[in-house]
């Protein structure tokens, strides 16, 4: 066994108050309760006030520090400075400020402050470091009584209000006169800070020198006196069950039995917000709340959670546990733990268990260990290893001395030889992480892996191979999911719901009652644990824990809610574990130790939800507060027609979550989503007739009383029957009026319209006849030009023509040999003319466009003189037509027609003339 410990102390939960939690200084000095269950506060700055929702402050009328509060019936007394009276609330809600001090005339000393408040049978008492202020409430008779010395405090017990008067002793005030209890020296000299009885015995509790009765010291209990020295009390309070709160300058508290036995000492290190107690007090329901130096504090005793905070960082997060032979057994991240328990003990630590401990599983009395660094067996505070396979998830048992175990690489058998567990195989050909598994029947074994899905194997019946695998396609793979087997059925749990398998359909099917486990608007984990004890399964939310038993006397299943929500609990989501430890209390682990809770729940109480306040939010104007309690409905104007309505109920602790739901009849068709919000803001409503409501639940038990409030916002005057019945008639008049306006515009614009599209009309047929006129002289400039031309063309051709004549003429006159082979060549040279081919281009393209052009794009290897055959083609010249334009032979112009085919690479059975015609 390790030397290593952890401090075992459980406590019950703190609620912690900061000053930028109720918006004001940090000391405070004094804490009262109202009959409304409103907490009322003695601040540095003021008077705080805590509905249970929201703080409220309300500054001491001369800006001094307030030392004093106490709450009865409908007033609330305070003392500050110089002065003392009360708060009470007014039709709208809001506390006022009342000073006795100046309603009465009563004359104070100067500086005189007033530290402490008592109401007494229909007196009540004032009490400063000099003088005790007693005032009728009904006669406004008051009385003082004196010290010459200095009053340190005022008690009241037993219906009897006692003071202590530095170095005189302790005094009872009977009819308005202080009478001398106690002057033993001891009472004289020490401050006292508590006065109780004990049988018919008077015990004062001084602030060093510990407990005393009227004649001699008091033999309290040993260990809380030795604890005791050395410290300065500085407050106490005896509750109703007797027991005893000490609270301390810079050490803390002490929660103490009446015998004495110290139940919890509290401090900043096991998490109150301040060390130094200024005040305390018992609140209704029995809970205890501490006025700090810095803050206030809630302790919630009555609650049934306790909590165990490792401080210090020694024990980790708690994976799971398990209670054995009178011993807790805590796994977590950093090894294992063990103490006896129930027992204040401290927490010691297993020696070679350092590490992650995933699981700790007890079956047939033998405790099973699954750590990171493989498997043990834990004995009476020792852990034997049993195996060095790393990473053990979890153990169950399959058969006799037979277990399988879940591994970070598969499945593998253990079995038990004599007295000894020893690794016999692993179950081949599985090689995945196995954090949740099941058996189910001989041979199937169910899987979920968070990532891939759910595994479905068939094994043989030695356990050593895997016969076959599939994934079930039918299931959703989700983080944080689980795989469990609950009254022998195997489930899978995602964040869409709880699936059962079923043998005959052979796959998984949603339950709707164990669904009931995972509701979708609270969901936080899938994570599913079974308490086999009781059969109980388990389910965390982000607000409540979840679990569900059979019914003893029925098939049913019985579904049950205790509301600790996950702000609370802390643990490490996707590994959620609880167990039982004793009956009904449960131990569920956290990020830093555990919660220790009952689950047949904390006492309920009829808390009542109220409307706190309800504002007005005028147009253009400041807000102000409306009458609350008013039975005939409210009526507003039309320019109040915003309203903001807020509402509490006084539950104070912070371990169920407060939610509210309203109604606005008139203006809403249903109730709004539950929420924490516990104000809402109605913003420029119609006129009608409204009806609010507002419910309250507290965890999930619904408040049995649902607050209303009725009003009315009138029509606008601009909206009333007289302006309807105006506005009718003005619109009438109008329409009539509008109507002939209307004709007579329309009959001016439609003549005027007549008279603009006939002058159009003419424009635009003297535009087009200018056009066309226009177009048409430019059809005879080009036909003159063209004509010109042609005139041209046609004069240089007889031009040329007779100069060819002339000179075979005169070659002809010559009659020689020579001159006869010269006229040929003249012949041969007119008829190969380039010029007469560009006048039959230039022509052939003015009567086709183009087709040139088109010719050379498409076969870009034909020559001039292919151009030309096509051209001639293309005029459907017949080949012997063609030969004198080209001066060949007939069958010349076929050879050509063949080689153009070829250049064309026309197929055989295409026209050359029809394709060129086609172009």
């Amino acid at each position: 066994m390790s030397f290593i410990s952890v401090n075992a102390q459980e406590l019950p939960l703190i609620n912690h108050f900061y000053p930028e939690d109720y918006n004001a200084e940090s000391q405070n000095w004094s804490i009262s309760q109202a009959d409304n269950g409103f907490i009322y506060v003695a601040n540095n700055k003021g008077l705080l006030e805590f509905n249970g929702a929201n703080w409220n402050l309300y500054p001491t009328p001369n800006q001094t520090i307030m030392r004093s509060v106490n709450a009865s019936k409908d007033k609330i007394y305070t003392g500050f400075y110089m002065d003392f009276g009360y708060w009470k609330r007014d039709e709208y809600g809001v506390l006022h400020y009342t000073s006795l001090v100046k309603e009465n005339n009563i004359g104070v000393l100067p500086d005189e402050q007033f530290w402490n408040i008592f109401e007494l049978d229909g007196w009540v008492l004032f009490q400063s470091l000099q003088r005790i202020y007693i005032h009728n409430t009904n006669t406004k008779v008051t009385k003082v009584i004196n010290s010459e010395t200095s009053i340190t405090k005022m008690y009241k017990v037993d219906g009897t209000i006692y003071f202590q008067e530095l170095g005189k002793g302790i005094f009872k005030i009977e009819k308005g006169i202080a009478k001398l209890v106690t002057a033993i020296n001891e009472l004289k000299t020490n401050i006292v800070v508590l006065v109780f009885k004990d049988k018919d015995d008077l015990v004062f509790l001084t602030q060093n020198k510990g407990f005393y009765t009227k004649e001699k010291s008091y033999l309290f209990n040993e260990k809380l006196l030795t604890y005791l020295q050395g410290k300065t009390v500085y407050s106490a309070h005896r509750f109703k069950d007797n027991n005893f709160i000490i609270g301390t300058i810079s050490n803390g508290m002490i929660y103490s039995s009446d015998s004495g036995e110290i139940i919890y000492h509290l401090n900043q290190n096991k998490g109150l917000s301040n060390n130094t107690v200024l005040t305390t007090f018992e609140d209704k329901k029995g809970d205890l709340w501490l006025g700090l130096d810095n803050g206030i504090n809630k302790i919630d005793l009555t609650s049934s959670t306790r909590i165990f905070k490792d401080v210090k960082g020694k024990l980790g997060t708690v994976y799971t546990s398990k209670i054995l032979n009178d011993h807790l057994y805590l796994g977590t991240n950093q090894g294992l733990f063990f103490k006896k328990y129930p027992s204040s003990d401290d927490f010691q630590f297993i020696e070679n268990t350092q590490g992650q401990v995933w699981s700790l599983d007890l079956i047939d009395g033998t405790l099973f260990c699954g750590h990171n660094s493989g498997t043990f067996i834990v004995k009476d505070g020792s852990a034997q290893k049993v195996s060095d396979i790393q990473g053990t998830w979890g153990i169950k048992k399959i058969a006799q001395n037979t277990l399988l175990q879940g591994n970070y690489d598969g499945l593998y058998i253990v079995k038990k030889s004599g007295n000894d567990w020893k690794i016999s195989h692993k179950i081949k050909g599985f090689h995945n992480s196995c954090k949740f598994f099941e058996l189910h029947h001989s041979n199937t074994i169910f899987i979920n892996h968070e990532y891939k899905g759910v595994y479905k194997l068939k094994v043989d019946d030695d356990f050593k191979n895997v016969i076959s695998s599939e994934i079930d396609t039918s299931l959703v793979k989700g983080i944080h999911s689980s795989l469990i087997k609950y009254q022998n059925n195997v489930i899978y749990a995602y964040k869409g719901g709880v699936f059962q398998y079923f043998d005959k359909a052979q796959k998984f099917v949603k339950d709707q009652v164990l669904s009931q486990l995972l509701p979708e608007n609270d969901f936080l984990s899938a994570n599913l644990v079974l308490s086999e004890d009781e059969n109980k399964l388990f389910g965390f939310t982000k607000e409540n824990i979840i679990f569900l038993r059979p019914d003893k006397f029925s098939s049913n299943t019985i579904v049950t809610r205790k509301g600790i929500a996950n702000t609370i609990r802390k643990g490490a989501i996707g590994y959620e574990n609880i167990e039982k430890i004793a009956d009904d209390k449960y131990l569920i682990g956290t990020l830093n130790g555990y919660l220790i809770t009952d689950l047949k729940g904390d006492k309920s109480l009829n808390y009542e939800l109220g409307i706190n306040s309800i504002r007005n939010h005028a147009v253009n104007g400041e807000p102000h507060y409306l009458e609350k309690n008013i039975k005939s409905p409210v009526a507003l104007s039309s320019k109040d027609n915003s309203l903001e309505f807020s509402y509490s109920v006084p539950y104070l602790s912070k371990d169920v979550l407060v939610k509210y739901q309203y109604f606005l009849d008139g203006y809403t068709d249903s109730w709004s989503p539950w929420s924490t919000k516990n104000s809402e803001l109605f913003e420029n409503l119609p006129f009608g007739s409204y009806t609010f409501k507002v419910r309250a639940k507290i965890g999930d038990e619904l408040v049995e009383n649902i607050p209303e409030y009725s009003f009315v916002i009138h029509r606008a005057w601009y909206l009333s029957n007289w302006a309807i019945a105006c506005y009718v008639l003005f619109v009438f008049l109008f329409s009539v009026f509008m109507d002939r306006l209307y004709k007579t515009y329309y009959r001016r614009q439609r003549e005027e319209l007549l008279q603009k599209q006939e002058k159009e009309f003419q424009l635009k047929t003297l535009e087009n006849e200018k056009t066309l006129m226009k177009i048409k002289n430019e059809q005879l400039k080009q036909d003159v030009e063209s004509k010109s031309r042609e005139l041209a063309i046609s004069t240089m051709s007889m031009i040329k023509k007779n100069e060819l004549l002339s000179t075979l003429k005169k070659e002809i006159v010559k009659g020689d040999e020579k001159s006869l082979q010269s006229v040929i060549k003249i012949i041969d040279k007119n008829l190969n003319n380039t010029d007469d081919w560009q006048m039959f281009e230039e022509a052939f393209n003015n009567a086709d466009k183009d087709f040139i052009n088109k010719m050379k794009k498409k076969h870009k290897e034909l020559t001039p003189n292919d151009l030309r055959l096509c051209a001639y083609l293309r005029l459907n010249l017949s080949s012997k037509e063609i030969a004198p334009l080209l001066n060949i032979s007939p069958r010349s112009v076929e050879v050509k027609r063949y080689r153009l085919r070829k250049k064309m690479d026309l197929a055989h059975d295409v026209n050359l003339t029809s394709y060129i015609l086609e172009i």
